[in-house]
């Protein structure tokens, strides 16, 4: 068989199967919970990563740096707060708790590290800021990796007996 003839007989992927088969399914299949819960949690990220960024320009000598590392702690917070209620949104439809509970986790992180920010405790705010971006680094991944579908009636039983 000739180079001709197997290209002939061998279908060609178009753009649209290659990129079906490299999106992972679990985005394909996830839920409008698990869609909502996936954009808080991704603004979420990209606003705690911003925060190094202006911590490290105060830093190096630019005092605007303070005031945008503070405008950013209340983003972060807030952003937080609301993946709070997301992340409820998503145990009590999806039956999927764990969203839930590494949320209250980084969130708690987060609370206490705001408020040893403003006392000004950089021995607690900055380990903590770092654990926390990790954290939340780690729940983003997990988010994305997983689709967040409703747990069938017999997974449900069978967990909770």
């Amino acid at each position: 068989m000739t180079t001709g003839e197997h290209a002939e007989r061998t279908p060609r992927a178009t753009a649209t199967s290659r990129f079906r088969t490299a999106v992972p399914e679990a985005v394909h299949r996830t839920m409008l919970g698990g869609r909502v819960l996936r954009a808080v949690v991704s603004a979420h990220t990209a606003a705690v990563v911003g925060q190094p960024v202006f911590a490290g320009v105060y830093l190096s000598g630019d005092y605007d740096g303070l005031r945008w590392h503070a405008a950013g702690a209340d983003v972060v917070t807030s952003i937080g707060y609301l993946q709070v209620v997301v992340a409820i949104m998503v145990w009590v439809r999806l039956r999927q708790v764990w969203p839930f509970l590494a949320t209250v986790a980084v969130v708690a992180a987060e609370t206490v590290q705001y408020f040893a920010g403003l006392d000004g405790a950089l021995w607690l705010h900055i380990p903590l800021g770092v654990m926390t971006v990790a954290g939340l680094v780690v729940l983003f991944i997990a988010v994305w990796r997983h689709p967040l579908l409703r747990r069938p009636r017999e997974q449900r039983e069978a967990h909770d007996a």
